[in-house]
């Protein structure tokens, strides 16, 4: 077996490496995870593995290595012998190329050399598994998990192929972080390269692929040892580079079929990607009894247990609020049950009679159900048997992902080999848009259709579509590597994790639609226009391969194009990558506009591949603006730094909107996509929005007066969580890490900053305070201050251990005391019932222990938050503070009658409710309000007492682990589990769940927007029928694939006319009210009676005094505007929005009417 890609000049008999080839493997990354030999004084840009320097809030390299373990250590396959025999050959340091640094050494290495070195280090094997570096992967972790990417990081992957989807693959996995990926090629840079490959430019051409891509692709991750190679792959060069999944792109299916024998046999993971123009392939064997250990990607099912019965089938309750989703035959765990202790940490099978039941066998000879409990799913893995390529290419598995097209995998599984075929047959492949070919092409389709076969493979041949096939098969678009390369790239992930459900077997996926409207459509469907003649390409350039497909004219239309890419994190970068291939804005005419008001943060560098470690720090939009610029230099590009906010309408204002023909929003939370599908209906410009969640992703097409709007439609709120349960009666993790957190800014946050703002202005403070907050509140802050401020104040470390020491007992002892002190384990309720049952699990006070890490890892936490604080000088000497903190004497607590705890939320609320009337009815005057100001003054600090304190509040910070917030959080959230008895998390999903990370992957990411810049397409064809555009959803865990046509606007109706939220009343120039109401009498057949902007009254005739009626019926609008809103209207503001109530001319009111865009300037 041997494999030489498309355009290879080796000799397909070669057998060994590095005799009779010219090129040989060549290392090009050094692992920081393996071979970690740095010098003090290193070049940062190239060793700082992802770290900033010391003065920055990251850690230096030096703190990457933990618990002390020495540098050379740091891997599970790193020979240290071998390591410091490389460095000591060199004389100097060695940098990401392999090459030294020290220009003046007597010795040299090369780079076969050193890849010697590195592949006897990589053999030599320890019971160590390599630390994952959470800073870097946190996002991916949570997608992954750590077993999974421990695996990830032994995998050894050979993506042969270097085109566009061989890159795409590259720079996936790269990011995702395997051991070591091989990128081979034996051909040269074409210029029909480099429509999608943007790793190459002109310059290149003449070059070998795989050479010319490791340059770029090394910078990735210095976590992954990136080889390049033009050799021929054979066995003995598989096995010396001991790979377990081999990618292959673009072959001949010649090719495939060697390649797809030989790794069934040899038992090595096979991927097979490939694309021709719209139409992508992939086709997965990852063996016999391949092991898939989590099916779906989803986390484990966790509900409480509220009873069990003792019966032949034990029933399970669990509270009735909310389906439990379990599914039957799935098997389940229990934890803390109280009573029927059997059931602890056993597996059961289960059946669901019901959903907010299920049954677990006989528990007739277990103990009686006394209270608590948790029950959690438990995950088993699946076994999937795979068929060799040969195999399956006559008896294909096809994955269907668009329902509207049910037979397109079964045409395009024809096509593919057709395409092979053809080549063979004519000596070339089909020529673009030529009829002849194309018919030549559909023949041999049909022949494979019946070919060895008893019953054809498909019924439903579609001629059209393999003719379109045929027409297009020689071009090559960026977004459709992007798509191929995304998904490819998760199939190799999960051959070496087993993590999700791999592809079985093949994947077809086609983007027809892109083409024009009545170039795609069937001639029984197609519009009346004439047929488009595509202008083929007649020169070599950058966009040649894309010509091909779309033709020159519609070139130079995608490169007068103006895109406003709303965001430049992973989505944005991808998106910017694939507009400078596209040729977006690359004219004289056109410009491509990028905003973020992010700065790049180490965790960016796992999926935003525009950035490398040396940018952290700079902002994200102009960084990425400069990467994508190198990539296409043609490319117009602007970066923002500024939001797109209704604070900057100054900058984004109806100039900049109406020049654009299109946005696409790369943003991470709801409502500034809701505010940027506002700006986009208001200016009437298409919109694509799109969005992940870990392999889950989402896109949505906004097209002006064809479809809904983003915001037509909103997700369901996610479920709250009762503020008694958080207080009193948690009984989830989840509960006590979000308490946890509001701790943490009730303690660190909010306090400091009130007695900032007081510190700024006493008076101001005092009136702020006295308007806005209840007599509760009002307290509760003035205590703050003071504590804050007052002499009680911590003046040495030594101060802050006492502070955190007594923070402990009233926290996880004092507070749990009283609690059951009002409501002892054997309460019982008016109504007879236990008070300790159900969602309610009874505490236990926590006893302080010195000697319990977690006990001290409050108190370090703690301790050095304050003293953050006021700008003392922090300690992380543990021995240190455990010995301070054993001598302090703790006061014995006794708990008092008379405290008030809420047993639920309607209890609070009434409280809170009475403390606001209170409230109101002292507010019943002017005097009254100056009189308590003065009062609030009474009781804070004088300014001359506290001018001379300096403080500084803490802002929460989950990705810096230097500042403690996590340490705090993570302490408090299982010291608070501890007192209810609830299992504890390990940092990392408290990291996730306090922090709101929302779990992230280079591939998802790349694979979405491949979709959306498959409909930008269409935007810029101007596309009209609704049919052409598609939705997506895709969960890559699955695998599960989901396109569908948008939904239209709903219609309304004022009079006789239709109307959708696209719609609106255009007044062109300032009117008077008079004018403007014969405007809508005159022009509408509509009499307003009230004109509204926001909500500020313009004009309504009840309302109006009579003495001023006929002077305001002579102002302008605009006039009248800046009068009932007592502001200018800004000089950028050009048009106003004005909504209006009114009547038919008969009089009848007119329930429903489009609002007005009232342009005066």
């Amino acid at each position: 077996m041997s494999t030489t890609p498309q355009g290879s000049t080796s000799n397909q008999d070669e057998i060994t490496l590095g005799t009779t080839t010219t090129t040989t493997t060549t290392t090009s990354t050094v692992s920081q995870q393996e071979h970690t030999a740095i010098n003090d004084g290193s070049d940062s840009r190239r060793h700082e593995a992802f770290d900033l320097p010391i003065s920055k809030k990251f850690k230096s390299f030096t703190t990457l290595i933990r618990n002390g373990s020495d540098p050379t250590s740091m891997s599970s396959n790193c020979n240290t012998a071998n390591l410091v025999e490389a460095m000591e050959h060199t004389n100097g340091e060695m940098n990401c190329n392999g090459k030294s640094e020290n220009n003046n050494s007597q010795h040299t290495t090369t780079s076969q050399q050193m890849a010697g070195v590195f592949e006897h280090q990589t053999s030599t094997s320890s019971m160590k598994t390599p630390e994952i570096d959470e800073g870097l992967y946190s996002r991916q972790l949570y997608v992954m998990g750590r077993e999974a990417m421990h695996q990830l990081a032994s995998a050894h992957v050979l993506i042969s192929g270097m085109r566009g989807l061989g890159v795409e693959i590259a720079k996936n996995i790269i990011l995702g972080g395997a051991k070591s990926v091989i990128v081979h090629d034996c051909g040269n840079v074409e210029f029909a390269d480099l429509s999608s490959q943007y790793y190459f430019t002109e310059s290149n051409i003449g070059q070998n692929r795989a050479e010319v891509s490791n340059k770029h692709l090394s910078d990735l991750n210095n976590y992954v040892n990136v080889t390049f190679s033009s050799a021929t792959v054979d066995d003995a060069f598989l096995q010396k580079h001991k790979v377990n999944v081999y990618v292959l792109t673009d072959a001949d299916l010649e090719e495939q079929l060697k390649v797809g024998k030989h790794c069934h046999e040899h038992k090595i993971k096979f991927v097979n990607a490939n694309t021709k123009g719209l139409f992508g392939q992939i086709f997965c064997d990852f063996g016999l009894d391949f092991e898939v250990i989590d099916t779906n990607g989803e986390n484990p099912v966790t509900q409480i247990v509220t009873e069990i019965s003792q019966d032949e089938a034990g029933v399970v309750f669990m509270s009735t609020d909310t389906r439990h989703g379990f599914e039957d035959g799935s098997y389940v765990t229990f934890h803390g049950v109280k009573g029927m202790t059997e059931v602890n940490e056993r597996e059961f099978k289960i059946s669901v009679p019901s959903p907010y039941t299920f049954t677990i066998g006989d528990t007739r000879n277990y103990g009686v159900y006394e209270g608590g409990g948790t029950v959690t799913e438990v995950k088993k893995p699946e076994r999937v048997n795979f068929k060799p390529f040969a195999e399956s290419l006559k008896d294909p598995e096809l994955l269907v992902c668009d329902f509207a097209k049910m037979s397109m995998p079964a045409n395009l599984h024809l096509a593919f080999q057709a395409f092979a075929r053809f080549k063979q047959q004519y000596n070339s492949p089909p020529k673009p848009w030529d009829d002849g070919d194309a018919d030549k092409f559909l023949e041999i389709v049909e022949k494979l259709n019946t070919e060895n076969r008893e019953q054809p493979l498909t019924d439903e041949l579609n001629k059209h579509w393999i003719k379109l096939f045929a027409k297009t098969c020689t071009g090559d678009l960026c977004p459709m590597q992007a798509v191929i390369g995304g998904i490819a790239a998760q199939e190799a992930m999960k051959a070496v994790t087993g993590k999700f459900m791999p592809i079985r077997q093949f994947f077809y996926f086609d983007a027809i639609e892109c083409l024009p409207e009545n170039v795609f459509l069937p001639s029984n469907e197609a519009t009346t226009e004439s047929p488009t003649v595509v202008n083929l390409p007649t020169k070599s350039s950058r966009y040649f391969s894309q010509e091909i497909i779309f033709g020159e004219d519609f070139q130079k239309q995608l490169g007068k194009s103006k895109y406003f890419v709303v965001g430049s994190g992973a989505i944005g970068c991808e998106m910017l990558k694939n507009f400078a291939m596209m040729g977006i804005g690359c004219s004289e005419e056109g410009y491509v506009y990028v905003t973020d008001m992010d700065s790049i943060e180490k965790s960016n560098l796992n999926r935003q591949f525009l950035f490398r470690s040396w940018d952290i720090g700079k902002m994200k939009s102009t960084v990425a603006a400069e990467a994508v610029k190198a990539m296409n230099s043609r490319m117009n590009i602007r970066a923002y730094v500024d939001g797109v906010l209704p604070e900057t309408e100054h900058i984004f204002n109806d100039q900049y909107f109406e020049d654009l023909d299109g946005l696409v929003n790369a943003l991470d939370n709801v409502k500034a996509r809701q505010y940027i599908d506002r700006r986009c209906v208001y200016y009437q410009k298409p919109l694509v929005d799109s969005g992940t969640l870990g392999t889950k992703a989402s896109v949505q097409v906004v097209v002006p007066f064809l479809t809904e709007s983003y915001s037509s439609t909103n997700d369901p709120p996610d479920p709250s969580v009762p503020m008694c349960t958080l207080r009193n009666f948690p009984n989830l993790i989840e509960h006590t890490i979000e308490w946890a957190r509001d701790n943490f800014a009730g303690l660190f946050t909010i306090p400091a900053q009130q007695a900032e703002e007081f510190m700024r202005g006493a008076k101001e403070f005092a009136e702020r305070t006295s308007k806005n907050h209840s007599e509760y509140d009002k307290t509760e802050i003035i205590e703050n201050v003071k504590r804050i401020l007052g002499s009680g104040r911590p003046n040495s470390f030594s101060d802050c251990i006492n502070w955190a020491r007594h923070l402990f007992e009233q926290q996880f002892h004092n507070t749990i005391a009283q609690l059951l002190f009002n409501f002892p384990r054997d309460h019982v309720t008016s109504k007879g019932e236990r008070f300790w049952s159900g969602n309610k699990r009874c505490p236990h006070v926590l006893k302080f222990d010195v000697n319990n890490p977690l006990h001290l890892d409050f108190v370090v936490a703690a301790s050095n938050l304050l003293a953050h604080i006021y700008q003392i000088p922090q300690t992380r000497d543990r021995e240190l503070i455990a010995e301070q903190v054993a001598k302090i004497h703790i006061p014995e607590f006794k708990p008092k009658a008379g405290v008030t705890i809420h047993e639920n939320d309607e209890q609070m609320r009434a409280d809170s409710d009475r403390q606001k009337n209170i409230t109101a009815m002292r507010k019943n005057g002017q005097s009254a309000n100056d009189i308590e100001i003065e009062q609030l003054l009474d009781r804070l600090p004088t300014p001359e007492q506290v001018v001379s304190i300096k403080i500084q509040p803490h802002e929460f910070e989950k990705d810096d682990d230097t500042n403690f917030h996590m340490d705090y959080i993570t302490a408090t959230a299982n010291l608070r589990a501890e007192n209810y008895e609830i299992q504890t998390a390990d940092r990392s999903k408290i990291k996730r769940i306090a922090g709101n990370i929302i779990p992230a992957i280079a591939t998802t990411t790349a694979m979405v927007t491949g979709l959306v810049c498959l409909e930008v397409y269409k935007f810029i064809q101007n596309h009209k029928k609704i049919e052409s555009y598609r939705n997506g959803f895709v969960n890559l865990a699955l695998p599960f694939f989901g396109f569908s046509e948008p939904v239209p606007p709903k219609r309304q109706k004022y009079l006789d006319k239709e109307f959708s939220l696209w719609d609106r009343f255009e007044v062109q120039g300032d009117m008077s009210l008079e004018a403007f109401i014969e405007y809508f009498r005159r022009e509408h057949k509509l009499v307003p009676n009230m004109v509204s902007a926001g909500m500020s009254v313009i004009y309504s005739p009840h309302f109006m005094r009579q003495g001023s009626k006929a002077q305001d019926m002579k102002r302008k609008i605009s006039e009248l505007f800046e009068t009932v809103t007592k502001s200018k209207i800004p000089p950028h503001v050009r048009s106003l929005t004005l909504d209006m109530l009114c009547d038919d001319l008969e009089g009848n009111d007119v329930e429903d009417v489009p609002y007005i865009k009232y342009t005066f300037r």
